[in-house]
């Protein structure tokens, strides 16, 4: 659905865990299993500030709940104390709020509260809130469907240095979603991302090199970015590798090295996709030797153990 996954935001997490951690500096003795009451385990002096309307402390209880920090996770707790912070104007907290809203987490699923929310945290200079909601507008979630509204407001995120804003501004511009077509500033805002370790804006700025639309064909290059989101699991780059190694484009020919990343590949992809890469990947094993073919197998296996799919 998105270009990559939401995942939850970030917290602000040192300076915020740092001093929700140190809300257990006084906790009580830890019961038994099934028997403790989530609250005991909270600093009163904390729970006493929140209560009496402390932004910080409403929040903090509210991210202990949310991450479970010393505490049983209770996500219907942690909306409570976020909703209180978040009417407040705390800009993290309404972040968090949509969030809650958006993946139906203490709350009934409801896309229209998580744009709400979202707004007032993107309204305040949220990068992720304003992400967010920029993918709201293009997917119509919660909000009319409108690619002009979410080119804006993920131009907002991507220009306060937020890597999944700027691979989604390079879509917006590969696609001419919202933005008017421009293969050069496709590759602009995928190198900005790219260069944080987004594996999407990897393997499109690879694309764009090996094709030479947007910036100058180099194949060296266009290889070397979609090794690195194939080194961080993305499947098409993996397919994309492989490719690269089987033909000698980019990277000298090595059938082994074609072998073993289209074999990871596969694990990765589906259909028709999936079909075709297997079927690559079994020509080129009949070029192999029993023992190279033995050997990548090995390799992928040892790869794909330490690199689980997320499914």
């Amino acid at each position: 659905m998105h270009e990559q996954f939401r995942t939850f935001p970030q917290l602000v997490m040192v300076g915020l865990l740092a001093f929700a951690l140190a809300a257990f500096a006084q906790v009580s003795p830890s019961p038994e299993r099934g028997q403790a009451s989530p609250a005991k385990a909270i600093d009163p002096d904390l729970l006493r500030k929140a209560t009496a309307g402390d932004v910080l402390s409403q929040r903090t209880v509210g991210v202990i709940y949310l991450q479970g920090l010393g505490v049983q996770k209770d996500y219907a707790q942690a909306e409570v104390w976020l909703r209180k912070a978040a009417q407040q104007g705390d800009t993290q907290s309404q972040n968090l709020l949509g969030k809650l809203y958006y993946d139906g987490q203490g709350v009934p699923r409801n896309y229209e509260q998580a744009a709400i929310w979202w707004r007032k945290a993107a309204d305040q200079g949220n990068a992720s809130a304003q992400y967010d909601l920029g993918l709201l507008y293009r997917d119509g979630e919660g909000v009319e469907n409108d690619y002009a509204q979410a080119a804006v407001w993920i131009r907002k995120a991507a220009e306060q240095g937020h890597a999944g804003a700027q691979n989604a501004l390079g879509v917006r511009y590969q696609n001419g979603q919202g933005v008017p077509q421009d293969l050069t500033q496709a590759a602009i805002w995928y190198r900005k991302a790219a260069e944080q370790g987004e594996a999407n804006a990897q393997n499109s700025l690879g694309v764009l090199f090996y094709t030479g639309r947007g910036v100058q064909q180099d194949l060296a290059q266009a290889a070397a970015w979609v090794r690195k989101a194939a080194e961080q699991g993305s499947a098409t780059a993996q397919k994309n590798l492989g490719a690269f190694l089987m033909l000698g484009q980019g990277v000298p020919q090595d059938n082994s090295e074609a072998y073993f990343w289209l074999a990871v590949a596969a694990t990765g992809l589906t259909g028709t996709e999936q079909e075709g890469v297997a079927k690559t990947r079994d020509a080129i094993a009949a070029k192999l030797t029993p023992a190279e073919l033995s050997a990548a197998r090995n390799r992928a296996a040892s790869w794909l153990a330490a690199h689980p799919r997320q499914r």
